[in-house]
């Protein structure tokens, strides 16, 4: 497994990877979810790219850039356990160096949910995210269905801009009790874990009247609502009922449906979601 730290390296030892290059882009503090896309991505390519890069543009004022986890030494060794071929490590610097101005920006499906809430976030992904496929130029990259919105700005980006790539969601892998796999699970304390569990059971909930034939999306906005106000430690930044593609809200759910919702479990926010209908 090589490790890579420059641009310029990474786009030398490019040119010499064998066969059909799948990219999985990381923050690191790598967990089995991470793993999942890397294991994916390996059995549709030849070869496979992780980058560990934790992008400080995608950070909002107040949130937890300077604390987010990191352990590298840890994450080479699960990456070289998964048979990754380069892991591409670049400095802040490497990626944005002085001067650097120019941004990538996706209209419409970021002025929801996450975006109305992390204002600038989606322009930081989309940013690092088209750096990436530049410098590594995959014919896959793979994304974990938990960030679904991230997934359709970037499924947007991709189409719009007629990047050459696929893009490939992973389903969301999840705990024994159902909470998904995140590297800001490790902010919980015991009682904040045991809390977390709520956002899985109002997702579950909407799957149970969805399953019992109820169509109106509002109806399931409330319920889940009440479910995860009834935990003392959450409080809810949305809970939403949405068209997969654009994010707009839905009345009655008369197609697919994106079922997603961000909780601050003390001072630890988590999102998660499930799709209606497949």
């Amino acid at each position: 497994m090589r490790v890579v730290t420059t641009v310029a390296e990474m786009k030398r030892l490019r040119s010499q990877l064998p066969g059909s290059i799948g990219l999985v882009p990381t923050m690191g503090y790598l967990h089995e979810g991470h793993l999942e896309l890397v294991r994916q991505a390996r059995l549709e390519n030849l070869t496979v790219v992780a980058s560990i890069f934790v992008n400080p543009t995608q950070f909002g004022r107040g949130e937890d850039l300077a604390t987010y986890p990191r352990d590298p030494e840890r994450d080479l060794e699960l990456l070289e356990d998964e048979k990754v071929a380069v892991v591409f490590m670049p400095s802040d610097q490497e990626m944005y160096p002085e001067g650097f101005s120019s941004w990538v920006e996706v209209e419409k499906v970021t002025d929801r949910l996450e975006g109305a809430y992390r204002p600038g976030h989606f322009r930081g992904v989309a940013t690092v995210v088209t750096k990436l496929f530049n410098i590594v130029q995959p014919h896959r990259a793979y994304f974990g269905q938990k960030d679904a919105q991230q997934l359709a700005v970037i499924r947007r980006m991709v189409s719009d801009l007629n990047m050459n790539l696929d893009i490939v969601a992973v389903p969301t892998v999840r705990e024994p009790d159902g909470l998904a796999m995140s590297s800001r699970n490790t902010y919980l304390n015991p009682e904040e874990r045991k809390a977390a569990v709520v956002l899985w059971k109002a997702l579950c909930l909407a799957q149970e009247l969805w399953d019992k034939g109820e169509k109106s999306a509002e109806r399931l906005r409330q319920e889940m609502t009440s479910l995860i106000e009834s935990e003392p430690l959450a409080k809810i930044d949305y809970v939403s009922v949405a068209d997969p593609d654009s994010l707009e809200e839905l009345g009655d759910i008369d197609r697919f449906a994106l079922v997603s919702l961000a909780v601050r479990i003390g001072k630890t926010r988590l999102i998660d979601n499930i799709t209606l209908g497949t």
